[in-house]
């Protein structure tokens, strides 16, 4: 008898921490479902990029190729 109880509470234990974890994954994930990662900064932010436009014709292009190897 004394064994049939203690798998009962170690069901209703691992029951319980499952449960647990399954709805904080849930609570995690509508937390960040309304998370905006790529809207535009405020404030002071500085761009730390910028695209090169640069108007190389294709046989200086390949001579860079040549020079550098890459």
């Amino acid at each position: 008898m004394k064994t049939i109880w203690q798998m009962i509470k170690v069901f209703l234990l691992f029951t319980g921490c499952t449960i647990l974890f399954y709805y904080s994954l849930i609570w995690f994930n509508r937390e960040y479902d309304n998370y905006h990662r790529y809207d535009e900064p405020q404030g002071s932010a500085v761009k730390v990029s910028t695209v090169e436009s640069s108007t190389l014709e294709w046989m200086d292009r390949l001579l860079f190729f040549y020079r550098n190897g890459e």
